[in-house]
């Protein structure tokens, strides 16, 4: 089976570290992105199964990030999970059209049920097309 290629868009090294490790042990492949900038450098060369976007980025909101790959023809149908500390953050990303949605401090098992859950979804609805 190809490997799910997953993108991290997380402008904290340790948490991003923290996932990367994670998902590497789960045989992800993975694209690693600190900022709105990277992402969309990253995607040109290699499109992902799924996003994982933070909120609080540097140079843009993981929310309004989320709505724009949501509403772009060529990133519209890959599941969106997005993460956040801020307590307001859960109803904009699903204003947004994230597919979840994961509060900070995340349990580790619960972020990977999470993952799968999606890429299931995924698979499900390619096969209906």
């Amino acid at each position: 089976m190809e490997k799910k290629r997953i993108h991290i868009l997380e402008d904290d090294q340790e948490i991003r570290n923290v996932i990367e490790i994670l998902l590497k042990e789960e045989g992800f492949e993975l694209q690693l992105s600190s900022s709105f900038a990277e992402l969309k450098k990253n995607i040109q060369d290699a499109m992902p199964d799924l996003f994982l976007l933070d909120v609080m980025l540097p140079d843009g909101n993981g929310a309004e990030i989320c709505e724009d790959l949501k509403n772009d023809i060529f990133t519209k149908h890959i599941p969106i999970i997005v993460m956040s500390a801020q307590n307001n953050s859960e109803q904009k990303a699903i204003d947004a059209l994230a597919d979840d949605y994961i509060s900070k401090p995340f349990d580790i098992d619960d972020v990977l049920e999470r993952i799968h859950a999606q890429l299931k979804r995924s698979a499900e609805n390619r096969t209906k097309v």
